[in-house]
Formats: structure tokens, C-alpha cells, sequence
């Protein structure tokens, strides 16, 4: 894993005064690659490629990059693991001229005989990657099937000045002095709904990310660039709908085993110390299972734990990583700990980013790079077996509404909201003295409340809008923004023939897996200079698992229930079966007490006024709100929060003089 950018001028130039601003820009995303740094440029063609490396695979100086392909045709930056390169040498001819081991040197060598496309329809694997191809002088941007490697891009500057610039992190585009760095206010009303930005927007007008399973193409002397799909979930749940697995349930799992087993074998592949992430839930422990069932000696597994009860599940991690043999590390960590890590994430991030679960997810990265240089992990075990409790709920309350008229409901939704939220999680909270604690349910008014906004919805896409929203309309507090249209807004015409349940697993594959969770867990890692890897997004598991029956996925109320059974034949079931609980802190308590001054500062209303941004009635309404325990606006507050600690950070950047190109280093190398 390591980081890549780079830039395509408009004009030819001297290539002497170009480098400093690639090594500047090469030396934004050191974290990403701190093992080495590597530049290559042509300046009659004006193109420019920087690279900083994270040595995982062949760490001699024969895996160096910018690097060039036998031919000389192609030169490649590259970010990623190719887990069957070796595969695909076996494919090339066999008097090739190998310099090392490494996957880069594959690629290129796949380039020479398949051609670019040809060669990444046949990767397995996640990357990023940037090819000059010298012959036809034009630029190929590439991102993996998922989105699990970050790529970003987009012209700046006019005429002659004009550039195109392109890098892992908006760290590397900040600091090319032809960067405007604009907001982009309708993205950022994006992230006000979804707590992210999805694809293919950013923060900044001008900058876009490139979509999973895409590849660009721009021609030297071209402005628009070609962008075309070479994969993509909607083809693959198409295919999986259209050719459904047959076999009996048990056959199903044997097969699920069976090439989950493959692609934990292949990921485990690494030149340096390699661990992985345990929760003790099932998607962490499955893969933790595959791994120890294979390695010759413990594997290396980190859990983070927490003080509160109601947020910590070390303890779970801990009976399963005995269970299994690992050789296990966990840390507990104070509130304190955890708040102190609030003021880099604007530095880990590089855009507005508010799931608050990120403060986690660093610190376990933060632990496990104290040890190991790669870590395995068990994201999108939900999306693709459908794990959310959400899901059934909102097919299910879908289902009672449906059956009522809109005008009934609507009445319904009036007197709801005519009772203050904090009123009805009081009388809750009187009843449910004489309940048992499983029966007991926290905020019932936030609850109620926003359930009386959804009772108005139309359809079951509507529905499922609003209950992964935060802010249901960011455009009314969002000054100067319209709200762009994305696959949640306008879905992929394939999902009308699917389930409820299904389209809205679908759905999250396309934007809460790539841009929330997999943003999460790359910027973390990579901030510590951490690789890691998820088995269950080999796209091969991708493409079995939508062929799997939903019975097969939720059957009698058990969610993910085929992938249950592969690891219950590692794991006894009373390791596992407890409720579901998110990885996350609690932020609206926090808001309330140590954080209160810290909030209260970005909240200022005189601040909100002169920033611009947002309508400060509005903010300051639900900042008075939550203080006072009427409402709990924890997550609608966070995404304000972020957003300004970012903007802050961007500011005083400026003010430092150091530009936007300012990236202090956050996180000390293990």
C-alpha cells in the first residue's frame, strides 16, 4: 500500500521547475509511503508522477516506483495489492525479464501483452493507479471494483496554466500551487445528509473521485477526460439475480467457506509483519478464524476496548481470540484518550468527514501498526449478508405503512410531533422502570420524532432515505447549495426489480461501503502508515454472495445466517450470538460535558455568520436543543462539527503561511 500523485499540464514545460512542486506534493502523502519516495517526469509531454511506498511485497529496490514497464511504452504510480499477480505471471510469456517480485512489475508486464483495461479486468485485488502510456501520450486513471483505494482528480487553473492534477489524498493536490481549493457547498450538503461525501463529488468545486471500477483516460492535449466502467456493483447484482445459486443451503456454505478460505489465503500474502482487527462480532472473527486455520503460527489480532460498558465489546474479542489461538493484543482506552484524537481527524480525513466511529478506528490502527505493517479486517460482512437490523425494519415498517393511507398517517405524524421529544422520553424512560434492560429503549422521543417524519414518506426508497439521513433537507441550512442527485436519490434502474431488503443492501454497496466505511478505515490506517485489506471485498465473494438466495442471507430472523455457519464450524455459537453493537462513542454525552467549550467555540453564532456556511439559526436551534436534553442531536451537530474543524484547519493552514499544502506529521512511525 502506499500513496501516489501527480499532474498533466496543459502546455509543455521545463521539467526542472516542475519537480520541486511533484516532490512537495509527494512529500503531502509521506504517511501513506514511508519507506521510500520515487519521481519521474517528461516535460515536452508535461506529465509528472510522484510516488511515496509502503514496502509490503518485495521490499529491494527492484519494487521501486515511478516504474517502467519492460517495453518503455508504460510508466506506472500504483497503490495497492494485487493478491493473484503470481497467477498472472504464470500467464505471461515465460522468457519475460523479471527484475523482482513485486505486483507493480506485473502489472506493467500485463500492460505490454493485455493492454491496460485487459489487464485490470483480470486483477484481483484493491489499488489506484496512474499509467503514462508514452506511445499514445495519454494518462489512464484506474481505481479497484469497491472503491477500497481512494483516487482524486481534476483540472485547475486556465490556457496555458491549465493542469490536471491527481493524487491518493486531496493532501497531494493542496499543495500544487495551481489548487484553488473553492468549497463545494452542494457537497457539502451531501455530507450534512450522509455524514460523507459520496462519489464522484468533494469537498472542492473542480475535484472529483473517481468511481469504483472505473478507469480514466486523457489524452495529452485533451480537456475532457473518458471515464468508463470495467465493473461494477449494479452488473454484478444484475448477474447474481439472473443466475442464482442452486444447491441446497449446506452446499452454499461449503461454497462460501471455500472461497473465503482463497481469499484470506491470498491476502495474507506480505513481506512484513501481518495481524488483524477483532472485534469478536462475526464478520472480524470469521476472518481472524480463516487466517489462524491456515497460519503456522498465531496470528497477530488488536481489539480496542472502552470503559463504558454500553460501547465496549474487547471483552468478546478477547474469549474469541482465546478460542482461536491468536496471539492477541487489546487496549483500553479512556474517553479522555479518545477526545484527544478529535482535533487530527481533520488531518487524517483531508475532507469533512463526521462518522464518529472514526476515533476508533484509529486508535486500532494506531495499536495494531505498533506491531504489524498490515491488518486484515472484516468490513462489508453487513452489506453483502445483509447484517443490518435496518434493513429488515425498514422492509418491514415499509410493509405497515403501505397498508395505511397517507392522510391517516400524516395525522399520525401531527400528533407525534405535537408532544416534545424530550416529553415522551421521559414518560418512556418512567415506564420502563418496571421493564427488563433488554426491553429498554434509550431517546424513544428522537425516536418517535423522526419516525413521525418518515410516516410521510412515499415509497420504500423514500423511507430508506430518511432513516439513513441526518439532515433530511441540507440544502435549507447549507447557504448557496443544491443537493446533487446519488444512487440513493436516483437508483440504478437494475434495483426496481429487487426485493426491498436486497435494493437497499445494493444500495449501501454503492455508497455507505465505499465512501463511509472504506474511507474510514483507508485514512486511518494509512495515517499510521497501516495497509489493510478486506477479504470479503475479493470480488469473487462479491459476485457469490448476490447469488445467494436472501434465505439463504436472512432466514428466521438470523441475519447473515450462511456466513454464521462458516464460522460456526471454527467458532462455538456462544462466542458470538449476542445483539449487534456499532463501533462507536458517545458523542452526544461528550457534547454536553468535556467537549461543551470545544463545541461552543465552533458553534459560535458570530462564527457561523462570518464563515458563511451554514444558516446559524438553525445550527445554534439544535446546539440549544441538545444542550438542554429536549432533543439529542449528537450526529447532526457532529457533521457540523467536522465540517468546521476541517475549514479551521484549511484556515490556519493559510494563516501559518505554509498554504493548503500543510500536512503535519499526527502519528509517529512504529
Amino acid at each position: 500500500m502506499c500513496g501516489l500523485t501527480g499532474f498533466l499540464r496543459a502546455a509543455p514545460c521545463a521539467a526542472e521547475e516542475q519537480l520541486a512542486v511533484l516532490g512537495r506534493m509527494t512529500d503531502a502523502i509521506e504517511h501513506r509511503g514511508p519507506d521510500d519516495a520515487g519521481h519521474w517526469s517528461d516535460g515536452a509531454a508535461g506529465i509528472f508522477l510522484g510516488h511515496r511506498r509502503l514496502s509490503i511485497v518485495d521490499l529491494s529496490p527492484a519494487g521501486h516506483q515511478p516504474m517502467r514497464s519492460a517495453s518503455g511504452r508504460y510508466l506506472i504510480v500504483y497503490n495497492g495489492e494485487i493478491y493473484n499477480h503470481l497467477q498472472l505471471r504464470a500467464q505471461l510469456p515465460a522468457d519475460l525479464p523479471w527484475r523482482g517480485h513485486s505486483d507493480t512489475e506485473t502489472l506493467l508486464a500485463g500492460f505490454d501483452a493485455w493492454g491496460i483495461r485487459g489487464t485490470t479486468e483480470r486483477l484481483i485485488g484493491m489499488f489506484a493507479f496512474a499509467v503514462w502510456d508514452r506511445q499514445a501520450a495519454t494518462l489512464t486513471l484506474a481505481r479497484d471494483r469497491i472503491g477500497e483505494k481512494p483516487l482524486y482528480y481534476g483540472w485547475q487553473g486556465r490556457g496555458r496554466d491549465a493542469v490536471f492534477l491527481f493524487g491518493s489524498e486531496l493532501k497531494a493536490l493542496r499543495a500544487h500551487p495551481a489548487f484553488v481549493g473553492v468549497v463545494n457547498r452542494d457537497a457539502l450538503a451531501l455530507q450534512m445528509r450522509h455524514n460523507y461525501i459520496p462519489a464522484p463529488y468533494s469537498i472542492y468545486e473542480g475535484i472529483a473521485k473517481l468511481p469504483p471500477g472505473s478507469l480514466l483516460r486523457l489524452a495529452h492535449g485533451q480537456r475532457e477526460p473518458v471515464i468508463e466502467a470495467y465493473w461494477s456493483v449494479a452488473r454484478a447484482v444484475e448477474l447474481g439475480m439472473a443466475d442464482p445459486f442452486i444447491g441446497t443451503p449446506e452446499e452454499a456454505v461449503d461454497a462460501l467457506e471455500h472461497l473465503l478460505k482463497d481469499a484470506v489465503h491470498a491476502q495474507m500474502a506480505a513481506d512484513v509483519p501481518l495481524g488483524a482487527f477483532l472485534s469478536g462480532g462475526v464478520d472480524s472473527s470469521t476472518v481472524v478464524a480463516l487466517m489462524q486455520r491456515q497460519s503456522v503460527q498465531p496470528v497477530k489480532t488488536f481489539s480496542i476496548g472502552f470503559h463504558e460498558a454500553g460501547f465496549n465489546e474487547a471483552h468478546h474479542a478477547k474469549a474469541v481470540a482465546q478460542h482461536l489461538g491468536t496471539d492477541h493484543t487489546e487496549l483500553y482506552v479512556s474517553a479522555e484518550q479518545v477526545r484527544d484524537v478529535i482535533a487530527r481527524m481533520p488531518l487524517v480525513y483531508d475532507e469533512p468527514f463526521s462518522d464518529s466511529s472514526q476515533l476508533p478506528t484509529f486508535l486500532v490502527a494506531q495499536l495494531a501498526r505498533q506491531h504489524v505493517t498490515v491488518s486484515l479486517s472484516g468490513d462489508a460482512g453487513d452489506e453483502l449478508f445483509c447484517g443490518y437490523d435496518r434493513y429488515s425494519i425498514t422492509a418491514r415498517t415499509w410493509k405497515l405503512m403501505n397498508a395505511t393511507p397517507l392522510a391517516m398517517r400524516r395525522m399520525a405524524a401531527k400528533g407525534l410531533t405535537a408532544v416534545r421529544a424530550s416529553t415522551w422520553s421521559r414518560l418512556a424512560d418512567g415506564a420502563a422502570r418496571v421493564l427488563p434492560p433488554p426491553m429498554r429503549i434509550p431517546n424513544v422521543g428522537d425516536k418517535l420524532h423522526k419516525g413521525a417524519y418518515a410516516l410521510q414518506c412515499q415509497s420504500l426508497d423514500a423511507l430508506y432515505l430518511r432513516l439513513v439521513s441526518h439532515w433530511d433537507d441540507p440544502a435549507s441550512m447549507v447557504i448557496g447549495a443544491t443537493e446533487p442527485r446519488t444512487v440513493l436519490t436516483a437508483p440504478d434502474e437494475r434495483f426496481v426489480k429487487l426485493d426491498g431488503i436486497q435494493r437497499m443492501m445494493a444500495l449501501d454497496m454503492l455508497s455507505y461501503l465505499p465512501d463511509d466505511i472504506l474511507v474510514k478505515v483507508d485514512r486511518a490506517a494509512m495515517s499510521v502508515s497501516l495497509e489493510t485489506r478486506v477479504p470479503f471485498l475479493d470480488h469473487r465473494v462479491v459476485e457469490l454472495a448476490w447469488r445467494l438466495p436472501l434465505s439463504f442471507k436472512l432466514r428466521e430472523g438470523t441475519t447473515k445466517w450462511a456466513l454464521r455457519q462458516v464460522l460456526y464450524r471454527y467458532v462455538p455459537k456462544t462466542l458470538i450470538e449476542r445483539p449487534k453493537m456499532g463501533f462507536g462513542v458517545p458523542i452526544g454525552d461528550w457534547l454536553r460535558g468535556p467537549l461543551r467549550g470545544w463545541a461552543e467555540n465552533l458553534l459560535d453564532a458570530a462564527r457561523l455568520r462570518r464563515d458563511g456556511y451554514f444558516d446559524s439559526d438553525m445550527v445554534r436551534q439544535r446546539w440549544d436543543e441538545h444542550l438542554s436534553g429536549r432533543r439529542n442531536w449528537q450526529y447532526h451537530l457532529w457533521d457540523v462539527l467536522m465540517f468546521q474543524s476541517w475549514h479551521e484547519e484549511q484556515e490556519r493552514g493559510i494563516e501559518r503561511g505554509l498554504g493548503r499544502s500543510a500536512v503535519p506529521r499526527y502519528a509517529a512511525r512504529a
